[in-house]
């Protein structure tokens, strides 16, 4: 064989695996196209929402009467805003990368979902948890959780590029409408229905839960409206020493800097009882996402770092427990009775205060509920939001920890929506 011959035969053969390797997709890409598929197949409704799982929406005499309870704990809808805010970064990170049209057209319904969410209550500054069956009744408690997401959707919907001016405008003009609300009512989040007039959560709190995600809000606002009211309200805030919490009434001894440098772990001193990496580390992938915007948007190498620093520990500490994926059998057949919420929850009773709307969640019948959800809870939705605030930090180094963790589920098979983690994990680590 001539040396001429024989380099083309090399040369053949390299086209070829590069033209395999670009025709065939990875396992994280299968992965993260079949999470992609089973969400929207099942789980964003008609009106751009992200429910928690596949069950009967409540309808107007539902949240009226608050069924199963007045927080819709437990309820499909009871998560939306979150669900939705958070899905929506990775859903405008997915269109930017692709320019695919049908990305584009996903990512504006959950941006108008998450309007809705802020625009079906007569009470500025409420973002609602979902809506029920006629795209307006809602609980009348929200709650941080719903909050922050919102903001953090939002603000990544704007700085896209996929909404036109007239698109843009309505979406600044709302996220300003809400912040204005929030900074009249000293960043308490108010309550409506039944409990109009009352409160849920408290966005200037001491814990870690809250104060990320507040300096991103404040910061973000600025770099939306460029008021300066809004940088100066960030600068002060910073080196503030946030006010207590119902648990813990007295003051920090930190500043909110040094409480994003200490990282989420810092509320186990709030949360006594509850192991947070366990139980916890779903809700806490807001503030990491409101961590990884700040360093970003921050200037200023000292106070980046500090940033960086929460970045780093709490990466750290979600690594901890990425390994409990091994623990979920995608062949487990075990009871998801939460799809017949009404079956699971037949007791009611009238609800006179937030307090009777938590305690009527233990009202619950458990050999009806099953043991599913909080199996999908322990294994499924803690170890994805683990590989979603892993990856948020921007450490490439953990990257085959995160796919392994992405490329284990059979997300065919969930109940819960939580999987949209794994969305927010593959494009949180593939943004950096």
């Amino acid at each position: 064989m001539s040396r001429t011959s024989y380099f083309r035969i090399i040369v053949y053969i390299s086209a070829f695996f590069v033209l395999q390797s670009s025709t065939f997709p990875s396992p994280i890409e299968k992965a993260v196209a079949l999470a992609h598929q089973e969400i929207w197949k099942k789980f964003v409704d008609q009106f751009g929402i992200v429910n928690g799982y596949v069950g009967e929406t409540p309808t107007p005499e539902d949240c009226s009467i608050g069924r199963p309870n007045f927080i819709g704990w437990r309820s499909p809808i009871s998560d939306g805003a979150f669900f939705t805010g958070l899905y929506l970064t990775a859903m405008c990170e997915k269109a930017q990368r692709s320019g695919n049209k049908t990305d584009r057209g996903k990512a504006k319904q959950l941006a108008n979902g998450l309007l809705r969410c802020a625009s079906v209550s007569d009470v500025p500054g409420f973002i609602v948890r979902g809506v029920g069956t006629d795209g307006q009744c809602h609980y009348p408690v929200g709650s941080t959780d719903q909050t922050a997401p919102w903001f953090l959707g939002l603000y990544r919907y704007l700085k896209s590029g996929i909404p036109n001016e007239t698109e843009r405008q309505l979406v600044a003009s709302k996220m300003e409408e809400v912040a204005d609300a929030l900074d009249m009512n000293d960043w308490k989040l108010p309550c409506d229905g039944i409990f109009k007039g009352q409160y849920r959560d408290d966005l200037k709190d001491k814990r870690f839960l809250e104060v990320p995600s507040y300096l991103f809000i404040i910061r973000a606002m600025y770099e939306i409206t460029k008021k300066d009211i809004w940088n100066e309200r960030y600068k002060t805030a910073l080196f503030e020493y946030p006010r207590g919490s119902i648990e813990q009434p007295s003051a920090s001894d930190k500043t909110r800097l040094e409480i994003c440098a200490s990282g989420y772990r810092i509320d186990s001193l709030i949360f006594t009882g509850r192991n947070i990496d366990k139980s916890q580390q779903w809700i806490y992938v807001k503030n990491q996402a409101s961590l990884a915007q700040l360093v970003l948007l921050e200037k200023d190498k000292t106070i980046r770092a500090f940033y960086q620093t929460g970045l780093t520990k709490n990466a750290k500490n979600a690594l901890g427990i990425i390994e409990d994926y091994k623990r979920f059998d995608n062949d487990d057949t075990k009871k998801f009775g939460h799809a017949n919420w009404r079956e699971g929850f037949p007791i009611w009773l009238p609800q006179k205060t937030q307090a009777d709307a938590e305690n009527l969640l233990k009202k619950g019948d458990t050999e009806k509920l099953g043991e599913r959800r909080d199996y999908e809870k322990s294994f499924m939705t803690n170890p994805l939001a683990a590989a979603a605030i892993t990856a948020l930090a921007g450490d490439k180094a953990n990257r085959e920890s995160i796919e392994r963790v992405i490329c284990h589920y059979d997300f065919s098979k969930l109940n819960l929506s939580e999987f949209f983690f794994a969305e927010v994990a593959y494009y949180s680590l593939t943004a950096n």
